[in-house]
């Protein structure tokens, strides 16, 4: 899911706004609707950008749980989170993708989405994740991401962010070619297309402001 835009927003903002009860409730409704996101995707059989998309490729190359895929692939960016952005953002982020990973283990039990539509599944499920990402990122969170590692390296190294972001997210793209076919790729894309547009309209500190 791309993030690098929008973390920059993030490095100023502070939790003293919210509550810890207001905290938990943000990051419990993001993992519910991200949760939702995920399932709408995998419906469709879609892919997206970031770990998220590494995970789709493990759960669709080898069989295991997308709750588990996620998390696993997310274990190396909590250092640079750290280091990027600080404790209290790391540790929002471990528990956001923890829930998340978890919720999409326990939901499809009680909850389930029948044969969607790929296109469908984009534009709804990009909707909901998009939205995720937006209340995860209100609360100094996140769900991990390549993001992350973008903004250390830019500081570390001086690479572009948003060109290191487009890089690995192309990478998880050719990959995708392995496991998907052309039009399950651009549906996947037009997906991300709705992410990104969620979080680019709305993720704006200059007009919104958490109180």
């Amino acid at each position: 899911m791309s993030e690098n835009r929008f973390l920059r927003g993030i490095l100023n903002s502070t939790s003293e706004s919210h509550s810890l009860l207001e905290d938990a409730q943000g990051i419990i409704t993001g993992a519910m609707l991200a949760t939702l996101g995920v399932l709408v995707l995998k419906a469709g059989g879609l892919l997206t950008g970031g770990t998220a998309g590494l995970a789709f490729l493990l759960v669709y190359s080898t069989g295991i749980g997308f709750g588990f895929a996620f998390f696993l692939v997310n274990l190396p960016f909590y250092y640079f989170a750290w280091r990027r952005l600080g404790l209290a953002f790391t540790l929002k982020t471990f528990v956001s993708v923890a829930l998340t990973s978890a919720l999409t283990g326990i939901v499809p039990q009680f909850l389930t989405i029948g044969e969607t539509h790929p296109l469908a599944a984009g534009f709804f499920g990009g909707t909901l994740v998009g939205t995720a990402l937006l209340i995860f990122f209100r609360h100094s969170a996140s769900l991990g991401g390549f993001g992350i590692l973008a903004l250390y390296l830019q500081d570390r190294l001086g690479w572009k962010a948003g060109y290191v972001q487009l890089g690995l997210d192309g990478m998880v793209l050719v990959l995708s070619f392995f496991v998907a076919s052309p039009f399950i790729i651009a549906c996947s894309i037009a997906g991300a297309v709705v992410i990104n547009l969620i979080l680019a309209v709305n993720h704006r500190r200059d007009r919104y402001i958490a109180m």
